[in-house]
């Protein structure tokens, strides 16, 4: 269906409420290369008139499998996908899109995700060469989802990669799972993929979820992994009463409980 038609956002709107768990809000497609050179040049924007110490990618993903279908991607995915087709099975395939716009991604399932992950690989790769080139004391981190496989598979998210290719000085999993093992799990793969590349995990707990004594147990197995830092997630959730904050000072307790059993001092 055209984007012109009259009927095109009706039938957004219909899918999107029908489909709110696969959805974090509107996106822009990493495969348009407007959209690559869009959010390059903000980021040389912001390190060119401001004095940042590092810059942080958020959202650096897809939000699920069901994206990206645009017409943009589908036309750079047959062009990437060509020259790595037999010249049989390109006469096929173009014969199959005149009857099947999405022909291409039905075949070639496996290669659309290698092609979903080399998009917003791009973006990192570029910009974080783009950073070092003219600051190199600027640290370049990204929020990463901690569960690997599923950052891999459903997100299009390949930061293992990225820290074994050097394009990414932290990374940041949201290990914001209220379970502590599967958390332990999580931050050593992080930290197990990292370090050999000499790159750094800085943990993000989900605090917002859990008890304060919960965090300060997850501090404590992020440190004995090695992680390079922690990030509790998030501040206004630690500055604020609520019902696992009811004083509002879930940031205090945290930090004193946490630097005690850090202490040198301590038994």
């Amino acid at each position: 269906m055209s984007p012109h038609d009259a009927r095109y956002r009706e039938r957004i709107v219909e899918w999107s409420k029908a489909n709110r768990g696969e959805l974090e809000g509107i996106y822009t497609g990493p495969a348009n290369p407007k959209v690559r050179e869009h959010i390059y040049r903000i980021w040389m924007d912001v390190l060119k008139n401001y004095e940042v110490d590092g810059l942080h990618f958020d959202y650096i993903r897809l939000a699920s499998p069901d994206f990206d279908y645009s017409r943009t991607s589908l036309r750079a995915f047959c062009k990437w996908l060509e020259p790595q087709l037999s010249s049989g099975e390109r006469r096929a395939l173009k014969l199959s899109l005149k009857a099947n716009p999405l022909a291409a991604t039905d075949l070639y399932k496996e290669k659309f995700g290698d092609f979903q992950r080399a998009q917003i690989t791009k973006i990192v790769e570029r910009i974080y060469h783009a950073v070092k080139k003219q600051r190199p004391e600027v640290t370049v981190s990204a929020a990463v989802f901690a569960n690997d496989e599923n950052a891999f598979t459903r997100r299009f998210q390949d930061w293992r990669h990225w820290l074994q290719m050097g394009i990414l000085d932290v990374a940041c999993p949201m290990a914001y799972t209220t379970d502590t093992e599967t958390f332990r799990k999580q931050i050593d793969v992080a930290t197990s993929s990292a370090h050999p590349a000499g790159r750094r995990v800085w943990a993000g707990i989900g605090a917002y979820r859990i008890p304060a004594e919960s965090t300060v147990e997850k501090i404590g197995v992020a440190r004995t992994l090695g992680a390079d830092g922690i990030i509790l997630f998030s501040y206004d959730f630690t500055a604020t009463p609520g019902t696992l904050n009811p004083q509002g000072d879930y940031l205090d307790r945290v930090g004193r409980a946490a630097f005690d059993s850090h202490s040198p001092t301590q038994e």
